[in-house]
């Protein structure tokens, strides 16, 4: 059995990694901090948001449904109110079928 060096997650993000993963601006996910209640970052002593893992999710539910359905914002708070966690298993199901496109795209390439 081969070694497989384990990956070291961080426990908090910065605003700016976090606006990185999204490739979005920093001042976005401020705004979206102020309109949507399920997102409520830790902050240090000097103010700095601090993102957990569960933030990111939540960050990552708000994107799936603005930027990616195109809900409007007061859309995003009526999904996320009325089934937040269908909402999340439809976007695992879709990021997962992506990555398996991905994957058979790859495949197909190569054996061209």
């Amino acid at each position: 059995m081969a070694y497989r060096e384990k990956e070291i997650e961080k426990l908090y993000y910065s605003i700016g990694e976090v606006a990185e993963q999204f490739n979005v601006a920093p001042s976005l996910i401020r705004f979206w901090e102020t309109e949507f209640d399920i997102l409520q970052p830790k902050k240090n002593r000097k103010g700095n948001r601090q993102f957990t893992k569960e933030d990111i999710d939540q960050i990552h539910l708000i994107y799936h449904l603005v930027k990616e359905k195109g809900f409007t914002l007061n859309g995003a708070k009526e999904m996320l109110k009325q089934d937040s966690v269908a909402v999340k298993d439809k976007m695992e199901l879709i990021d997962s079928l992506r990555k398996i496109r991905k994957f058979l795209t790859e495949v197909k390439e190569k054996l061209q």
